[in-house]
C-alpha cells in the first residue's frame, strides 16, 4: 500500500515537473492557433460541407487522451533528433498559411507543429503509439478546390442515377437530368453537400475511426471493412439523396430544403454507421465460420 502511494507521488511530481516544462509550448500552440480555430468555426466549419471538421478535431483529442497512458508508459523519454527540423517546418507552414490566407497549410501547421512536440517531450516511439490520431486529423484539412471539383462531379452523377433508377423501381414519378432530378412537381438538385467529396472523406474518416475503437485481431477482417467503407458511404449518400427527394415530394420543398434536410444530414451518419456495423458483423461471422471450419 505504501509503495502504491510513493509510485502515484512520484508520478505526479513528475507530471508537475513535466508540466512546468511544456507549459511555454502550450502556451505557444493556444497563441498561434486560438485564431485559426475562430477562423474555422466561423468560416468553413459553419457550412455543410465542412461541418464534419469540429467532429474529426473532438475525436482525434479524445484519441490521443484514450491513448496517452499507453503512451507515457511506452516513451523512453529520449528527444528525437527530427522533432526540432519538424517545429521549424512546421513554423514555416504557419506562417505561409497565415499570411497568404492558405487555409490548408495553416491546418497542417496544427498536425506538423502537434507532432513535433511529442518527438521532442517524448521521443518517436511516442508518435508511433500516437499515430492514428494525427492520421485522422488529416480528414479535417480542406483539400483544393479543383481535385474537389474534379472528383464530385462523377460522385454526384453516380449518386442522382441510382436514387433515380431506385425510386421509378419502386412507382415514383421520377425523372433525371444530369444532377437534376424531376419528382412530382419538384426539381431537386444534387449538391455537392450530399454527393461531394467532402461527404465521402468524412464518411470515410468515420469507418477508419471505428476501425481503430473496435481494434479487431484479424487482419482479413480489418483490411476487408476498411475497403468496404467506400461503397457504403456511396450507399449512405444514396440513402440521404433518397430521403431528401421524398421528403420534398411529400411535405414540399420548403421542407425540404428547410429542417429536414439538415436532419437528412443525421441520416446520412446514421445510415452509414448502421451499415459499418452491419458489414463488421457479417465479416465477424465469416471469421468465425472459417475459423471453426480449420
Amino acid at each position: 500500500m505504501l509503495t502504491t502511494m510513493n509510485e502515484t507521488v512520484n508520478s505526479l511530481q513528475g507530471w508537475k515537473l513535466r508540466l512546468a516544462w511544456c507549459w511555454p509550448a502550450i502556451l505557444g500552440m493556444l497563441v498561434l492557433y486560438l485564431p485559426t480555430l475562430y477562423t474555422l468555426f466561423t468560416g468553413i466549419w459553419s457550412t455543410e460541407s465542412y461541418a464534419h471538421g469540429p467532429i474529426i478535431l473532438a475525436l482525434s483529442i479524445w484519441l490521443l487522451t484514450r491513448q496517452w497512458p499507453e503512451m507515457t508508459a511506452a516513451a523512453t523519454g529520449v528527444r528525437h533528433p527530427a522533432g526540432w527540423p519538424l517545429f521549424a517546418f512546421g513554423l514555416l507552414l504557419y506562417v505561409i498559411g497565415r499570411s497568404q490566407d492558405v487555409l490548408m497549410f495553416e491546418m497542417a501547421s496544427f498536425i506538423v507543429v502537434l507532432a513535433s512536440q511529442l518527438l521532442i517531450w517524448y521521443g518517436g516511439v511516442a508518435l508511433r503509439v500516437q499515430w492514428f490520431p494525427f492520421f485522422f486529423l488529416l480528414f479535417m484539412i480542406p483539400l483544393p478546390g479543383v481535385i474537389v471539383d474534379t472528383v464530385t462531379m462523377p460522385m454526384k452523377m453516380a449518386v442522382s442515377y441510382a436514387t433515380e433508377h431506385l425510386l421509378y423501381w419502386v412507382g415514383y414519378p421520377i425523372a433525371r437530368t444530369g444532377v437534376i432530378l424531376q419528382i412530382g412537381q419538384y426539381q431537386l438538385m444534387v449538391a455537392d453537400a450530399c454527393a461531394g467529396l467532402q461527404t465521402l472523406l468524412t464518411l470515410e474518416s468515420l469507418g477508419l475511426f471505428y476501425l481503430n475503437v473496435v481494434r479487431h485481431t484479424s487482419p482479413v477482417r480489418n483490411v476487408v471493412l476498411a475497403l468496404l467503407i467506400i461503397p457504403i458511404s456511396f450507399t449512405a449518400n444514396v440513402i440521404r439523396v433518397i430521403a431528401l427527394t421524398l421528403i420534398t415530394y411529400y411535405f414540399g420543398d420548403a421542407a425540404g430544403q428547410g429542417f429536414l434536410h439538415g436532419f437528412a444530414g443525421m441520416v446520412l451518419f446514421v445510415s452509414a454507421l448502421c451499415l459499418i456495423i452491419c458489414v463488421d458483423s457479417v465479416l465477424q461471422y465469416l471469421v468465425k465460420q472459417r475459423s471453426g471450419a480449420k
